[in-house]
């Protein structure tokens, strides 16, 4: 598609039913019924970053800051393991206490199990990108959250948008199965800055896309402002998924939190995984990037039982593979 044919469609809500039919018809050809599972370690809420959006924004005094060690971060792991998770997701804030070889001792022991690894960890230099690497780091999730250069740079302050572009073609260079993403409903954001992500998403041919509506947190500059549509949002993650064919696309917590069953929609819409959470419940509720999350209370056993009736009940298992891209 091209961005006049994105942008009409994202203008014109008559064609929701046939944009979620068809995105859900594409993820059916493309990628099948079966819903990969991530599991989600948070293991630093401290972030040197400013983002205007986010409750992790290191101006933030009133969040109470945590981070994991190494062994707490290997007994979520093994958890996850026993749950039956072939992907194990380390994320955390731009946490500079985690410097490289730290990091990569952590990997090694991750990987010394027979997981999937993704990071999301922030920007980082390239020889940093490649140590992870190098230690068996598999994909790596950096969120642009927009591609309008202008908005970026309000969103962000001190921040750099071609080092943010720059850091995910290093990444590609390196190996990395790459996710990115999106923010829906940020101030000042158009329609066609949202055509935009999504042809920029196709340009660096990203393995994996997150798009979430944007919730605004008390804690911050964008406290006043309004929520980002649900619906928009989904329509975004949809025409991603119409023209990005065979990634892989997180039915995001985000999405959850706003609407009843917006994981079921979203995964019925395009989405073909979810990220369960199992950190320790104390340290779900101080990760708030953005207030009253969907799942910070659940049980990890009950919340996988629930999942798998809920996915048979539209059609689709879970997977038993670790979910890697098939180009």
């Amino acid at each position: 598609m091209n961005k006049q044919e994105i942008t009409d469609i994202l203008s014109d809500n008559s064609k929701n039913d046939w944009l979620f039919k068809k995105a859900d018809e594409t993820r059916r050809k493309y990628v099948g019924d079966e819903v990969h599972l991530r599991a989600l370690i948070e293991f630093s809420n401290i972030c040197k970053r400013q983002c205007l959006y986010c409750g992790l924004r290191s101006p933030n005094k009133e969040i109470e800051r945590y981070r994991l060690s190494k062994d707490e971060i290997l007994d979520s792991v093994k958890k996850a393991i026993k749950l039956g998770y072939q992907t194990i997701v380390l994320q955390s804030g731009e946490d500079d206490n985690y410097y490289q070889d730290k990091m990569c001792d952590i990997i090694k022991e991750i990987k010394k199990h027979d997981v999937a690894l993704t990071l999301s960890l922030g920007e980082k230099t390239f020889d940093e990108y490649k140590a992870y690497k190098d230690c068996g780091a598999d994909r790596f999730l950096l969120r642009i959250e927009t591609t309008d250069k202008k908005l970026y740079q309000q969103m962000h302050p001190n921040a750099s948008f071609e080092n943010r572009v720059q850091c995910l073609e290093n990444l590609k260079t390196l190996g990395f199965e790459v996710g990115t993403g999106c923010l829906v409903g940020l101030a000042n954001q158009t329609i066609e800055s949202l055509a935009n992500d999504i042809l920029f998403f196709k340009e660096i041919d990203a393995d994996m896309i997150g798009i979430g509506p944007f919730i605004p947190h008390n804690q911050t500059p964008l406290k006043d402002m309004k929520q980002g549509d649900f619906w928009l949002a989904l329509k975004v993650m949809a025409l991603t998924r119409i023209n990005l064919l065979n990634i892989n696309i997180p039915a995001t917590t985000a999405m959850e939190t706003i609407y009843p069953q917006g994981r079921l929609i979203a995964l019925q819409s395009g989405a073909n995984v979810v990220m369960p959470n199992v950190s320790e419940i104390e340290n779900r509720k101080k990760y708030e990037i953005y207030p009253d999350k969907a799942g910070v209370y659940d049980d990890e056993i009950e919340f996988k039982k629930k999942l798998e009736k809920d996915l048979i009940s539209i059609g689709r298992t879970i997977s038993t593979h670790k979910g890697f891209r098939k180009k």
